[in-house]
C-alpha cells in the first residue's frame, strides 16, 4: 500500500506516493528522477547517495523516505545554481578532484555540510568530514586540495 506524502527537493515540493519501505534514494532517484546522488553499496558505507537533511550529511540509502517528509532535502543537483557551479563544485574540476565521478556527489554533499558548518577547516577536519566517503580513483589529494581552497577563498 502506498503513502502519499510530499518531500521538499532543493526548494521544490514533490507529492510522491511511495511504498513504506522505500528509502530516500529510490525516491529521489526513481520516483523524483534526480539521479545524481548514486547508489554504491546499499549499506551506508561509501557515502555515494550522501543528501543533506536539513543540513545535515545523511547516508540516503538507508534513510526512509516518508521520514523525510517536512524536511528539506538538498542533492548534488541543488548545489549548482542554474548553471553555474556551486564554488566546491568548481574547484573540484580545477583541483583534479574527480576521476571516475562516481563518489562525486557524496563528496561534494559532505564537503559542503562541513564548510557550513566550519568555513575554515583545516586539513585533518575536512579528512574527518570525508571520512564516510569512499574514492577509490582520486588518492582524495585533489578533493582535500579543492575543500581547502574554498574554505581558504572565504
Amino acid at each position: 500500500m502506498k503513502v502519499a506524502t510530499t518531500l521538499t527537493v532543493n526548494e521544490i515540493a514533490y507529492p510522491v506516493e511511495l511504498d513504506p519501505g522505500t528509502n530516500l534514494l529510490a525516491a529521489v532517484r526513481d520516483v523524483i528522477g534526480l539521479t545524481g546522488s548514486k547508489e554504491g553499496c546499499d549499506d551506508s558505507e561509501c557515502g555515494a547517495c550522501m543528501m543533506l537533511l536539513d543540513g545535515k550529511p545523511v547516508n540516503s540509502c538507508s534513510y526512509l523516505a516518508l521520514q523525510a517528509e517536512g524536511s528539506e532535502i538538498t542533492t548534488v543537483e541543488g548545489l549548482a545554481t542554474g548553471e553555474k557551479l556551486a564554488p566546491l563544485q568548481a574547484a573540484f574540476l580545477s583541483e583534479g578532484g574527480v576521476q571516475c565521478g562516481f563518489c562525486t556527489p557524496g563528496m561534494l554533499i559532505s564537503a559542503t555540510a562541513l564548510l557550513d558548518q566550519n568555513p575554515s577547516p583545516s586539513e585533518d577536519e575536512v579528512r574527518i568530514a570525508l571520512s564516510g566517503n569512499l574514492c577509490r580513483c582520486t588518492g582524495y589529494d585533489g578533493i582535500i586540495k579543492a575543500v581547502l581552497s574554498v574554505a581558504n577563498a572565504v
